[in-house]
């Protein structure tokens, strides 16, 4: 497994995320939630297989608990980066310091407690408008809480590059995929590389849109689907399955540092160690990729905004 160098670790480009651990996640999901048995394997194939970070969040259900107790069976806690965010602020904590200074130190405990970790490695806002109290997590490394904070950016590009220059996150976790190039194209990866500020890009497969069978995109979801065949002739054309060409293009990109992808099942984390092997596209592929997306609607690209994944 390929690495980065950020601050005083060597990140592998693969970062597991956890979402799935802890509730059924994503409109492509068709086995639910994992048992910790299952998540305890996927954990140890994941380390097996040279991957070293881990993303959570305090709004993942059960997802911190789950990892946290994954992680020390298998006696690996000290020995991976795991990344997990403060809950969402309230409207009331967010106009109000003092509420807020209150509610990020009792979610940034609380996730110490699930986790089983005292210090953790990196704590993220896990809604960009929350990081204007980055200072606050700042003072909580401080404490010897965490090592390094950040924050988790939105799709449109514009803050993320705020934040990547303002010298006080550390690491930014972005949004991005072959559907939705608007940070890529926006440079915001490559301003957080030149001031030292690591990515983590999400999304890679659009919540699954990028992985499932075209007969199941939900009719809400259906105008993605001409883009999504452009994108599978260039990948047929190179030999590649559109999976493959989904994560090879991200970590093909300047400022990327780690490529996020969730699993619910073995078989998933072992086809994505594969996938990750591979390293990036050449750049002729790679430019062929974005040649071939045009600015998309946003309600089609951001999952947030997606009205039904039902009909």
């Amino acid at each position: 497994m390929e690495t980065k160098a950020w601050k005083d670790y060597e990140l592998s480009r693969m970062m597991l995320g956890t979402v799935q651990f802890g509730l059924p996640y994503g409109v492509a999901n068709r086995t639910g939630q994992p048992s910790a048995d299952e998540v305890r394997d996927m954990v140890a194939a994941a380390l097996e297989g040279g991957v070293n970070g881990f993303d959570t969040a305090a709004a993942y259900g059960t997802s911190e608990e789950v990892l946290g107790r994954a992680l020390r069976e298998l006696k690996a806690a000290d020995r991976v980066v795991v990344v997990t965010k403060v809950r969402a602020l309230t409207p009331a904590e967010l106009g109000d310091r003092q509420l807020a200074v209150q509610a990020i130190r009792q979610s940034v405990e609380t996730s110490r407690q699930r986790l089983g970790i005292d210090c953790l490695p990196l704590v993220l806002f896990h809604r960009e408008a929350d990081g204007r109290y980055l200072e606050e997590l700042l003072a909580l490394r401080d404490r010897g809480w965490l090592r390094e904070a950040g924050v988790s950016c939105d799709n449109r590009p514009g803050p993320a590059a705020g934040y990547a220059a303002g010298g006080l996150a550390a690491a930014l976790q972005i949004p991005g995929n072959l559907l939705d190039p608007r940070h890529a194209r926006a440079g915001s990866f490559r301003t957080a590389a030149a001031h030292g500020v690591a990515v983590f890009v999400r999304s890679v497969y659009l919540q699954g849109l990028l992985a499932m069978p075209e007969a199941d995109i939900p009719a809400t979801l259906q105008g993605l689907v001409p883009v999504r065949r452009r994108l599978e002739a260039i990948a047929g054309e190179a030999g590649l399955p559109l999976t493959e060409l989904a994560v090879r293009a991200m970590l093909s990109l300047e400022g990327v540092t780690c490529v996020l992808t969730g699993v619910e099942t073995l078989a998933q984390l072992r086809g994505n160690l594969a996938l990750f092997n591979q390293g990036p596209l050449p750049a002729d592929l790679l430019a062929a990729v974005d040649a071939a997306v045009p600015e998309l609607p946003e309600a089609w690209i951001t999952p947030s905004m997606w009205p039904s994944l039902k009909s």
